[in-house]
């Protein structure tokens, strides 16, 4: 339901004013009145929830795809898998090499970037070359600024998902070519 409608100088996502459209007319129809329901950020949050999980299993996918198809020549030895996690809303991990690494949603404005390394040992990924790893999870929290706008941010700050992709796949790449 992500139409967007093209102006002169920026793209406007209109999929909020159709489900406003929709809603009133589903009250219309039922005669329950919801007054307050766009006041409530756990709804926003859920969808932005997802929506950025979506969003980064969809980057992955496109960059697991190129980095697949230049080991081809190993004939699927060393190849990148990307699984969704069963019972979970749209949780995934990469796999290679018995080494996992998994974005899991722990709560509505929580997400969860780990390391598996054989099944059981959780490790977090490297930041910067003088870190050492450490036996726990990195988090991408949910902040909520003002009008229920929703940015997500690590260590309290907002950055480019673009950017997360690059690091987490990159560290993950030499992580489990041994």
């Amino acid at each position: 339901m992500e139409n967007i409608q093209n102006t002169s100088e920026e793209y406007i996502n209109t999929a909020w004013i159709e489900k406003l459209a929709l809603e009133e007319l589903n009250m219309e129809e039922s005669g329950v009145i919801s007054l307050n329901e766009h006041l409530d950020p756990r709804l926003f949050l859920e969808e932005s929830s997802i929506n950025f999980m979506n969003n980064l299993r969809d980057r992955f996918e496109v960059y697991v795809t190129r980095f697949n198809q230049y080991r081809t020549s190993a004939k699927g030895l060393g190849q990148i898998k990307i699984f969704k996690i069963a019972n979970t809303v749209n949780d995934f991990m990469l796999f290679r090499n018995s080494l996992r690494l998994v974005f899991s949603r722990k709560s509505t404005d929580l997400i969860s970037i780990s390391f598996l390394s054989n099944g059981k040992e959780i490790f977090s990924p490297r930041l910067r070359n003088e870190d050492s790893i450490q036996n726990e999870s990195h988090e991408v929290k949910a902040h909520i600024g003002p009008f229920n706008d929703i940015t997500w941010r690590f260590r309290g700050e907002e950055f480019e998902v673009d950017a997360l992709v690059r690091h987490y796949l990159s560290e993950f790449i030499r992580l489990s070519s041994r």
